[in-house]
């Protein structure tokens, strides 16, 4: 990427005062903790974070419709990287906000940055996109032009376009009688010029690519009858058919643009009467939002597209993204979806909770006699954990209310169906359902009022914070008194992402917690002011200082015979005050560990500031979700998971719940995973003093396999030993070699 490596900050050498000259001068290094040199870009890193996604589908280690897909996700990451951040650093330059980030950034040179990276990294996408094809033509995927088809196969194509697609089509011309036409949000146009026999005036007209999900397809198949897998795209088709359009016109060309439109609002939330009628206002203002980029093919006139960044309000010099590969890539997951079982990885198949494998007690009975359970997804099921203790609570008799907050989950999912169930049980249910989850706004407003008609309680949150904690509250009338049963967790209650996605939960009927929890709801519902917590953390009023503090505790407790430790798994670290209180850390000798998925202000190995810290990122099958945080605390260790990354968003702007975890062999099993990460020879970045990352390169086949590999492999181990009551001993003989290899790549 273009995106340069920033420099390291300068440290300040002084002299320790000693009057000798020469080498026994004691000089120490210090380092001005508000330097914007120590704090690297947030938009910036999570580029490089894309760049890294982007390595997969360059990796021929990956089975090659992996790679497709791969391609896919790092097209349609930077989409929503354009139309949120991008559209955020210009909503900022519209406001005349000139305030610097921690880093020392304006939003105008912000803006400059990332366009000049999103340049790099289109086209290294379409170097990417171009070797996948020619490797894909190994296995008998093509992708044609449709001038190149043989007479019969155009015929059967123009057929299936007249039949399925001409009906869709709105020709709309572009003249002093018709104006410039509406463009919708990442739609593929085509702008085809275009005149009367005859005449020599051109005229222009655009037409929509109508993809509709579940009706057309970017790729459309040559032949009908399965028997090969050769594609012509839906433009193609309709670039070369229209004189079904345009009857008796001559088509002088026709050229492929799309939009980016930003999806950031302006909110009062304060000032509404009702949250559900702002939300739905806003989703019906965002398809006109400003646009923020113009992409088109390298080959349009260039009069053309000065003419289209003129009409839709664009910088031609920083809006206008020309590209020689394919525009939308992300329509490469329908390729990916191919039904090639030796091009993609082998299907996962989760495995039961060890407890839960073999129990077909009442999930509840299972919770409050073996205590509480660490929940792995993907690697456990989903299914049979957290939707069978809801579809157990919505059943059970002795199950009075359920209390759950949901910020996204699936059409499919059985989640909404369980808690209607419970309501027509006569169960008290209270949901809060996420009105503002980014993408999810209209999904989620269907979701809020199908539970209202079943008679569930839908309440939508806390004026001015998203509520983006994971929990799930069930009080039961067990046989001597009431007791709270709870579930939370790092993701959404979302099936399909259970199986994408790197997350993990908690079952427990700890009081303590389900005294939090209870507390955390009368908040979410009721007029109850920001209550104190027994045990867990929460934002925006109980999280950021009780982790700082923890910071803190570390580098007091630090000495040579006891040394200090933290691990921090989370998917960004934005926030300058966590970042700043972790560089005291490290210069009071603390070994800091970060496993950071994405964006990262830190700096690890700078000399005399953050030598004994390592940061890494994990990018592989599954999109690593989960947050832990981990603190040695002198030998009396402390283990807390939850919905919370190190962004000040998340911090002081959300509701978020981190729980702690107490058993020692629910703290064995997140060090096992902590372990697995940082030892990680396959699917491991690790950052470089400068920001960059190197990909670690494994020795030797015993550490080829990724994290991931190894999780899905425990997971399957634990499960068959459970039967055999051996899962305690397989999951120590695990951390045991996990814990060597760590060893030795400590060095």
């Amino acid at each position: 990427m273009s995106n340069a490596p920033e420099q390291p900050p300068h440290p300040v050498a002084r002299d320790s005062g000693t009057a000798e000259p020469g080498p026994s001068v004691d000089t120490r290094i210090e380092y001005d903790l508000k330097s914007p040199d120590l704090y690297l870009n947030r938009e910036l890193t999570w580029l490089r974070f894309n760049e890294r996604v982007l390595h997969e589908a360059e990796d021929d280690r990956n089975p090659l419709l992996e790679r497709a897909k791969f391609l896919a996700i790092s097209d349609n990451n930077l989409d929503e990287f354009v139309m949120k951040r991008i559209g955020g650093l210009k909503q900022q330059m519209a406001a005349g906000f000139q305030q610097l980030t921690v880093d020392g950034r304006t939003p105008a040179r912000q803006l400059y940055e990332c366009n000049a990276a999103i340049r790099a990294l289109r086209a290294r996408q379409e170097e990417v996109h171009s070797e996948l094809l020619a490797e894909l033509q190994k296995y008998g995927i093509h992708f044609g032009r449709y001038q190149d088809l043989t007479p019969t196969q155009r015929v059967r194509i123009r057929n299936d376009f007249v039949e399925n697609i001409f009906p869709i089509l709105t020709p709309l011309a572009m003249d002093l009688a018709h104006p410039f036409p509406f463009i919708s949000n990442l739609a593929m146009n085509l702008l085809v010029t275009l005149r009367f026999p005859g005449d020599d005036e051109l005229q222009m007209a655009r037409i929509k690519v109508p993809l509709i999900k579940g009706l057309t397809s970017r790729f459309l198949p040559v032949d009908d009858n399965g028997s090969s897998h050769v594609f012509v795209t839906l433009d193609d088709v309709m670039a070369n058919n229209l004189d079904l359009l345009f009857p008796g016109m001559e088509i002088a060309s026709c050229e492929l643009f799309r939009v980016t439109r930003n999806v950031n609002v302006v909110r009062k939330e304060e000032t509404a009467t009702d949250l559900l009628d702002l939300i739905e206002s806003e989703l019906r203002a965002r398809p006109f939002a400003p646009i923020v980029r113009l992409e088109t093919e390298s080959s349009m006139n260039s009069a053309h597209r000065g003419m289209l960044a003129a009409e839709l309000g664009l910088d031609p010099e920083t809006d206008v993204f020309e590209s020689s590969g394919l525009i939308g890539m992300r329509s490469l997951f329908e390729i990916a979806a191919l039904d090639i079982p030796e091009l993609h990885e082998s299907p996962l198949q989760p495995a039961d909770h060890p407890l839960l494998a073999t129990d077909a007690r009442n999930i509840f009975h299972i919770i409050r006699e073996s205590g509480p359970l660490l929940l792995q997804h993907p690697y456990q099921s989903f299914a049979n954990s957290v939707e069978r203790f809801l579809r157990t609570a919505s059943e059970d008799p002795k199950v009075l209310a359920i209390k759950m907050t949901l910020y996204r989950t699936s059409a499919e999912a059985e989640i909404i169906d369980l808690l209607i169930n419970a309501a027509r049980n006569g169960k008290e249910v209270a949901v809060l359902v996420e009105l503002k989850a980014s993408f999810d706004e209209a999904a989620n407003i269907d979701r809020a009022r199908s539970l209202e008609e079943a008679g569930v309680h839908v309440t939508y949150g806390v004026l001015g914070f998203k509520t983006h904690c994971k929990a799930i509250l069930v009080i039961r009338q067990d046989f001597n008194q009431l007791r709270r049963y709870c579930h939370t967790g790092t993701g959404n209650y979302h099936p399909a992402t259970a199986r994408l996605y790197s997350d993990l939960g908690i079952l427990t009927c700890d009081s303590d917690i389900g005294h939090d929890l209870t507390q955390l709801f009368n908040y979410l519902t009721g007029y109850t002011p920001p209550p104190s917590y027994r045990k867990i953390l929460a934002a925006p009023n109980a999280l950021k200082k009780p982790l700082l503090k923890k910071i803190e505790r570390e580098i007091e407790l630090h000495s040579p015979g006891s040394p200090g430790h933290m691990i921090l798994k989370t998917n960004a670290l934005e926030d300058s005050d966590v970042t700043a209180a972790l560089y005291r850390a490290c210069q009071a000798g603390v070994r800091v560990d970060l496993i950071v998925r994405d964006s990262c202000r830190f700096r690890p190995k700078l000399p005399g500031l953050s030598d004994s810290a390592t940061v890494i990122s994990i990018v592989g099958r599954f999109l690593e979700h989960a947050r832990i945080y981990y603190f040695r605390n002198g030998g009396d260790e402390e283990y807390f998971l939850g919905s919370a990354d190190l962004m000040r968003r998340n911090l002081e702007s959300r509701v978020e719940v981190m729980t702690p975890i107490e058993d020692p062999e629910l703290q064995q099993e997140l060090m096992l995973i902590l372990t697995a990460q940082l030892i990680d020879s396959r699917s491991a970045w690790e950052m470089l003093p400068d920001g960059s990352y190197e990909q670690r390169r494994p020795d030797d086949e015993k550490t080829e396999q990724s994290c991931q590999a190894q999780l899905i492999l425990a997971a399957a181990k634990r499960e068959a030993a459970a039967s055999a009551h051996k899962e305690k001993k397989v999951r120590s003989k695990l951390m045991n070699r996990f814990q060597k290899q760590l060893q030795n790549l400590s060095g």
